[in-house]
């Protein structure tokens, strides 16, 4: 029996809905109010690392609502996006339809095709920059050790892949039945329920079959014929809290060891080895 069989099928396109990509994926609320013209705070720092200048191509892999290929577009990159979900790709096309590219401040072509990331229709050499933003999670290993192997295909030789992916999984493995245990005693417990993968959103226990760390992304791009840096950061927490509470949290965010169990977002910026 192939690995394939063995770990069984992808995920199904079909939860990948419409409801899902303005109710529950990464940056809906700012994507629902501008429609693609802004970036969440999660995707602009991913976009950013990408450096992305005029001239370029850039592949989006998960292009999901279509926002990062606007942006792309507006800095004057030809932007091409692919996603295997017929739903991101309808959404995509509507972004990009919405997109004057004739305009004097739209230079960059886009372009948008439903595609599996293991099977990329594109030339060898060809992209000055890959993005894959909120995707690894959703890849079974076997999945995203194939689609590595076509994004490096694809990449140049100076090229230049950018990744995002969430949560930290060392914190919902290691780290959030602690955190859950002492929100609870604080009477907050209603909001952190028992599988840490519905934390904010339920859907995520539907859809997130591989989680990573930053050792197991580190290995992963490795693996794949890729070096680079990986990463973890943690969105803003502006809360209003004690000084002790502040200190505790500067110390186990900030510090190694505990930091690497409880920053939340793992990023990662690799080219080819």
């Amino acid at each position: 029996m192939s690995e394939k069989q063995q770990k069984g099928p992808a995920v199904s396109p079909d939860l990948y809905t419409e409801e899902y990509f303005r109710n529950a994926c990464e940056g809906y609320d700012v994507f629902n109010e501008s429609e693609g013209d802004r970036l969440s705070r999660r995707l602009d720092a991913g976009f950013a690392l990408a450096e992305v200048t005029p001239g370029m191509k850039v592949l989006d892999v998960g292009c999901g609502r279509g926002e990062i290929l606007r942006h792309c577009a507006h800095l004057g990159a030809d932007a091409y996006g692919i996603d295997y979900a017929p739903v991101a790709v309808q959404m995509s096309k509507e972004v990009v339809d919405a997109t004057d590219t004739e305009s004097d401040t739209v230079k960059g072509k886009i372009g948008v095709g439903q595609a599996d990331a293991k099977n990329l229709p594109f030339p060898s050499n060809y992209f000055d920059r890959v993005l894959m933003f909120d995707v690894v999670e959703h890849l079974y290993p076997w999945e995203l050790h194939e689609s590595l192997l076509e994004i490096s295909r694809v990449m140049k030789p100076d090229g230049m892949f950018i990744v995002h992916t969430a949560p930290n999984v060392w914190y919902d493995r290691y780290v959030y039945r602690f955190v859950r245990m002492f929100r609870r005693l604080q009477g907050n417990g209603a909001n952190y329920p028992k599988n840490p993968r519905e934390f904010i959103v339920e859907h995520n226990a539907h859809v997130h079959v591989n989680e990573q760390s930053g050792l197991s992304m580190w290995t992963t791009l490795r693996k794949a014929g890729f070096k680079g840096k990986v990463w973890l950061e943690s969105p803003p927490q502006n809360r209003e809290e004690s000084g002790v509470m502040a200190i505790m949290r500067h110390i186990l965010f900030k510090w190694p060891p505990f930091k690497w169990f409880f920053e939340r977002e793992v990023f990662a910026v690799a080219r080819k080895a």
